[in-house]
């Protein structure tokens, strides 16, 4: 092991709107790697508060005093803080980076989008910085935890000292990382497999729903899979009941009835990623993506930011992954360090952006859905503008409307194909679980009408996002802030590289 001198120091940054439930479980990981690898260099914890409810963010401070008392580094980095930081930047500067860092109002300096907020946290974390030679940037999501088993500050310490790097990023094992938007048509086929073999069962025989089974694959989860060079299961992944000690399949199927409106808040009943054994934490592979949630920079790597907040788009790390790629190449890396990623589905404790509760059982996500589109149509446009193309001719926009227009067309088609899949798949299942009355349990029968009302308000020919992507001139004003934004991406990055660099 190095000795202290040698060691970097961590400052790890958690932007957190509205989850004490999530903050709580992320910080008491990083208090456990302090307690089970004693790592010798300053690990400096910053809560980047982004809340709109005061009581969450009374909550979120509590947890801050309640881990400084167990030896943890921690500070609470609060919405008048951050909105004074912000004007202290020099007018003329600040509106360079505006889109980079919000231009909300101090009355509403709240939910201002991780990409926002995370780049305001860059700026106090270089006010706490001793050292910028020696210092290390984690930026970790609230809803993601360090898993007690990996050592992650040794080795990332160790990368930095003996590989030419600049940034690196790890991939998340649990709860899928992406919207309920791109999982819809998979779930339903696991859900109506699920519904089909339960049938078939008695309700008072031992639950059968236990089986050790091989993890489904990287990235099973997704619905346009074959989109990032992945062949998805072709055929449903069967439910393993969460259960423990003695239950019958009607207890299996009340649990799982239960669990199924968390599907909306992210959380996927039967296609999590597993955690795989083995593997040097050592062995890097070139990045292409940014895991927003799990990455570390060093000080020059501070300049290589998630941007386009200001359009809150969804994809926004991988869309900033592929020009982070064509920038520095092999020096932004995937290290072998996945953190665990975990849903809560608490009524209080659940903030997504782009999910509405309407009453005690209505779900909204049309504004993910919408913006999940959008957010592929960037990415897309990027990876298809690059084949031909250098970073050094973005600001003149050549060849970018070309490009939207043929990705355009292609990720319509994609989104058409799954639209039809989900709602073949939602009239096959509505219609079976109707001919199940007096055969399933009527408390799970109805848990599961209501789960497929909100599939069908939210997937469903006259949904409101759905109609938003099938309409040309929606399409056609999302293109025009998308291209404005891949336009002005390099000035703004050369702002904001002289902002971090003072």
């Amino acid at each position: 092991m190095p000795g202290l001198a040698d060691c970097s120091d961590f400052i790890i940054s958690i932007p957190v709107a509205d989850r004490p439930s999530h903050l709580r479980n992320c910080l008491e990981s990083i208090h456990r790697q302090r307690v089970l690898y004693g790592y010798e260099g300053d690990i400096r914890v910053l809560v980047a508060e982004d809340s709109r409810d005061p009581g969450h963010i009374e909550a979120h401070r509590r947890l801050v005093t309640e881990y400084c008392a167990q030896g943890l580094a921690c500070i609470h980095f609060d919405l008048p803080e951050q909105y004074r930081l912000l004007q202290g930047i020099p007018a003329e500067q600040r509106q360079q980076v505006a889109r980079l860092l919000t231009d909300q109002p101090a009355e509403r300096f709240y939910r201002k989008g991780q990409a926002a907020n995370r780049n305001l946290s860059y700026l106090k974390m270089l006010e706490l910085t001793r050292d910028r030679g020696r210092t290390l940037y984690y930026l970790v999501d609230s809803d993601q935890v360090f898993l007690p088993g990996l050592d992650y500050f040794h080795p990332i310490d160790q990368v930095f000292r003996t590989r030419d790097v600049l940034m690196l990023t790890g991939k998340l094992v649990g709860d899928p990382p992406v919207s309920p938007a791109v999982m819809a048509a998979n779930f339903l086929d696991d859900v109506a497999a699920f519904l089909h073999a339960m049938a078939g069962l008695d309700p008072q025989a031992p639950c059968s729903f236990h089986r050790d089974l091989p993890p489904p694959g990287d990235v099973a989860y997704h619905d346009l899979a074959p989109l990032f060079g992945f062949d998805p299961p072709t055929q449903p992944v069967e439910y393993r009941c969460p259960l423990a000690g003695d239950h019958d399949h009607a207890a299996c199927l009340a649990t799982f009835a239960g669990r199924l409106r968390g599907f909306f808040f992210g959380e996927h009943l039967t296609r999590r990623t597993s955690l795989r054994p083995g593997g040097d934490a050592l062995d890097l592979a070139q990045a292409r993506t940014i895991y927003p949630g799990n990455y570390i920079a060093n000080f020059a790597g501070l300049k290589y930011i998630i941007p386009f907040g200001h359009l809150r788009l969804r994809m926004s790390g991988p869309t900033a992954g592929r020009l982070i790629q064509a920038e520095i190449g092999p020096r932004f890396a995937s290290v072998n360090l996945p953190m665990g990623h975990e849903r809560t589905t608490e009524e209080a404790d659940g903030f997504r952006p782009g999910v509405e509760r309407q009453g005690d059982a209505d779900i909204d996500i049309s504004d993910e859905l919408e913006r999940q589109f959008a957010g592929d149509l960037m990415l897309f446009t990027v990876v298809e503008w690059l084949k031909d193309h250098d970073l050094t001719e973005l600001a003149s926009g050549y060849g970018v409307q070309e490009a939207l227009d043929r990705v355009e067309a292609e990720i319509l088609g994609w989104y058409r194909l799954k639209h039809q899949a989900v709602n073949r798949r939602l009239m096959e299942l509505d219609t079976w679980v109707r001919s199940q009355q007096g055969r399933l349990a009527a408390p799970a029968i109805a848990q599961i009408a209501q789960f497929l009302g909100n599939m069908e308000r939210n997937f469903g020919d006259e949904a409101p996002a759905w109609r938003q992507i099938e309409s040309a001139s929606h399409r056609q004003v999302r293109k025009g802030q998308i291209l404005d934004a891949l336009v002005h991406y390099p000035g703004e990055r050369s702002a904001w590289d002289l902002l971090v660099s003072r």
